[in-house]
């Protein structure tokens, strides 16, 4: 089993590093910098921490908060708004439909390509009773 040492797990964070930026032409350093694992994650954290800010302050601050679905910005008056344009949309579209079959059965129809259908009731003798 791995012995968790809490002193070297430390000292690993604090060790210094050397990062250094150099032109690869020339080998001249353009940029050094000294660093540590703990001062790495620090600064990404950091980073993470005020991006985060921003976005939500952008949200909240600003006129896109009612571009989000879920969030709940939208007002009652909005929501009944879309919903009766939605309701009317699905009506139109029906009656649009519906409209649209009818035309094409008239023009099936002057075109002569109907088939007629004989409703007539057709007057069958009934069969006789074989048992007898």
């Amino acid at each position: 089993m791995i012995k968790f040492d809490a002193n070297s797990t430390l000292r690993r964070l604090q060790n210094r590093y050397r990062l250094v930026v150099m032109n690869e032409d020339t080998y001249e350093e353009v940029v050094k910098f000294k660093l540590s694992r703990f001062s790495v994650y620090a600064f990404i954290s950091t980073v993470f921490v005020v991006l985060v800010g921003l976005i939500i302050a952008l949200l909240v601050f600003t006129p896109l908060k009612y571009y989000l679905p879920g969030a709940g910005y939208g007002n009652a008056k909005q929501v009944r708004a879309y919903k009766l344009l939605k309701i009317r949309t699905d009506s139109m579209e029906k009656e649009l439909q519906y409209k649209q079959k009818y035309y094409d059965d008239l023009h099936k129809v002057l075109n002569g390509n109907v088939l007629i259908l004989d409703t007539n009731k057709l007057k069958l003798p009934q069969a006789e009773n074989l048992s007898e």
